[in-house]
C-alpha cells in the first residue's frame, strides 16, 4: 500500500479522499490555491502546499505546479478526485511518467472515454446499446441536415469534447438547425479547445440511469447497480437515488450485466461509470466517466462497500478481494445535492458560512468541507454539501430525507435546501414518477419558483 497520497482537487471530495486514505494508515498532501488556504481538507493533511492563486487554471488545472508538489513532498500516488484533471489522459500519463501512480483508470481508457465520438464507437464494439447518431463529427450543416432528415426531428448536437451538461444544443425544426449547429460549435470551442461536434436522435421523456463499477485491470469488473440522475436542471444532477424507481429486478440485472460483460473485454481498472438514457423499456449508452462521481456516496450506502478504500487499493495493485456475489444491494439511499445559491433565482451566493449544523441519525451521511466560519469561495463549482440518507425501502428513505432536510442548518448564505425540501413534498417525486425534463418543467410552473 502507498505511504503518501497526493490529493488533486479541493472541498468536500478532497476530504473524502482524505479520511479514505487515513483509514488505510496513508499520509496525505493537500495542495490548494492561495484562496483555499484554510480549507478543511488543508488543515486536516499531513502535509499541504499552495499551488497557485484561485484561478484554477493557475492552481488545481496546473500541472506542472502539481507534479512539482509530489515531488517535493515525496508522495507515491496522486488521486485527482472528480473534475479538474480526473479525466485528463496526458495528466495520467504525465503522473505515470514520472513513477507516480495514478489512482484512476489507464491513460488509454480515459482517453477512449473522453471523447464522446470515440467513446460511442467503442460502446458499440463492445456491446452497449446507443443512441442513434451519427457515425462521427458533423462538420457542415448539409451533413447535419442529411442526418436529421433521416432520424427525424427532434435531434441534439453534442460537442465531443463536452460534459458536466455543457456543449449541447437542441434543433427541434430544420430552421433551427444552423444557428443550433453554429452556437454548439463556438461553445464546444470556447469551453473545450475543441468545436467537434457530433449528432444524436433526441430521447423526449428518457430517464437518466448510470451504473457504477469497479474493475481490477486484469479483466474482472464488478458492479454496484444503478443509480437514478434523473432529476436535473440546465443538464446539471440536482438529485440521485439508488436504486432507480423505474426499474424491476429483471431490467437491472440484465443492464449491470451487459455493462460488466462490456468493460471486461477492455480490462477496465479502477472506479467508473456508464451512463444511459433509459426510454420505454430501452438503454441508450451516452458516456462513460472514468473517474468517481459526486453521487457515488449513494451506491456505497446501498452496498456497504467504500468505491475510494477500492480505487486505492487497485490502484496499489492489490485484487479487488471480492466478487459480484459477494456485493449485496440493499434498501434505499437519495443524495441531495446542497449548492450555495438562491433557491428561487439560483443565483450564486458566496460568502461567510456564520453557522453549520450536520443533522444525524441512523442512516445519514453529510460529505461536506464546510465549518462554520468557512468562507465559500466564488471561483468554484457551487455545490458546498451533500446529504445522503438510506433507509430499508424508498418509503423510510423518503421520511427520513424530509426529517435530515428539516434538521441541517447553513447560515450566512443562501442555499438551496429549501428546493429539496419542496421536492419531498411533490407526488410525482414521491411516486417515482419523474424523467430528465421534469425538474426544469416543475420549476417553471411552480409558483414558489417564479
Amino acid at each position: 500500500m502507498f505511504e503518501k497520497v497526493l490529493i488533486a482537487n479541493r472541498g468536500e471530495i478532497a476530504l473524502r479522499i482524505h479520511r479514505a486514505c487515513k483509514e488505510l494508515g496513508i499520509n496525505t498532501v493537500a495542495v490548494h490555491s492561495t484562496a483555499d488556504a484554510d480549507a478543511m481538507h488543508v488543515r486536516l493533511a499531513d502535509e499541504a502546499v499552495c499551488i497557485g492563486p484561485p484561478n484554477s487554471g493557475d492552481s488545481y488545472l496546473n500541472i506542472p505546479a502539481i507534479l512539482s508538489a509530489a515531488n517535493i513532498t515525496a508522495a507515491d500516488a496522486i488521486h485527482p478526485g472528480i473534475g479538474f484533471l480526473s479525466e485528463n489522459a496526458k495528466f495520467a500519463r504525465m503522473v505515470e511518467e514520472h513513477d507516480l501512480v495514478f489512482i484512476g483508470p489507464s491513460p488509454e481508457h480515459i482517453r477512449l472515454m473522453g471523447d464522446k465520438i470515440t467513446a460511442k464507437q467503442e460502446a458499440i464494439k463492445i456491446g452497449l446499446p446507443v443512441v442513434p447518431g451519427s457515425d462521427g463529427p458533423v462538420t457542415t450543416i448539409e451533413e447535419a441536415a442529411e442526418f436529421a432528415a433521416h432520424a427525424g426531428y427532434p435531434i441534439l448536437i453534442k460537442a465531443a469534447s463536452g460534459g458536466g451538461g455543457r456543449g449541447m444544443k437542441i434543433a427541434k425544426t430544420a430552421e433551427e438547425l444552423p444557428a443550433a449547429l453554429a452556437v454548439c460549435k463556438q461553445e464546444a470551442l470556447t469551453a473545450f479547445g475543441d468545436d467537434t461536434v457530433y449528432i444524436e436522435k433526441l430521447l423526449q421523456k428518457p430517464r437518466h440511469i448510470e451504473i457504477q463499477v469497479l474493475g481490477d485491470g486484469n479483466g474482472t469488473v464488478v458492479h454496484l447497480g444503478e443509480r437514478d440522475c434523473s432529476l436535473q436542471r440546465r443538464h446539471q444532477k440536482v438529485l440521485e437515488e439508488a436504486p432507480s424507481p423505474a426499474l424491476d429486478q429483471k431490467t437491472r440485472a440484465d443492464i449491470c450485466q451487459t455493462v460488466t460483460n462490456a468493460l471486461e473485454k477492455i480490462s477496465y481498472r479502477s472506479a467508473g461509470t456508464v451512463e444511459f438514457l433509459f426510454d420505454r423499456g430501452n438503454f441508450y449508452f451516452i458516456e462513460m466517466n472514468t473517474r468517481l462521481q459526486v453521487e457515488h456516496p449513494v451506491s456505497e450506502m446501498i452496498t456497504g462497500y467504500d468505491l475510494v478504500r477500492a480505487q486505492l487499493k487497485i490502484a496499489a495493485g492489490e485484487t479487488l478481494g471480492f466478487s459480484q456475489a459477494d456485493i449485496p444491494l440493499e434498501g434505499h439511499a437519495i443524495e441531495c445535492r446542497i449548492n450555495a445559491e438562491h433557491p428561487i433565482t439560483f443565483a450564486p451566493s458566496p460568502g461567510t458560512i456564520t453557522d453549520f449544523h450536520a443533522p444525524g441519525g441512523l442512516g445519514v451521511r453529510v460529505d461536506s468541507a464546510i465549518y462554520s466560519g468557512y468562507r465559500v469561495p466564488p471561483y468554484y463549482d457551487s455545490m458546498i454539501a451533500k446529504l445522503i440518507v438510506h433507509g430499508r425501502d424508498r418509503q423510510q428513505c423518503l421520511m427520513r430525507l424530509r426529517r435530515t432536510l428539516d434538521e441541517i442548518v447553513i447560515g450566512g448564505i443562501d442555499c438551496t435546501i429549501q428546493l429539496h425540501q419542496q421536492l419531498m413534498n411533490e407526488p410525482d417525486f414521491i411516486a417515482g414518477h419523474y424523467d430528465i425534463h421534469w425538474l426544469e418543467e416543475w420549476l417553471e410552473s411552480s409558483p414558489n419558483k417564479k
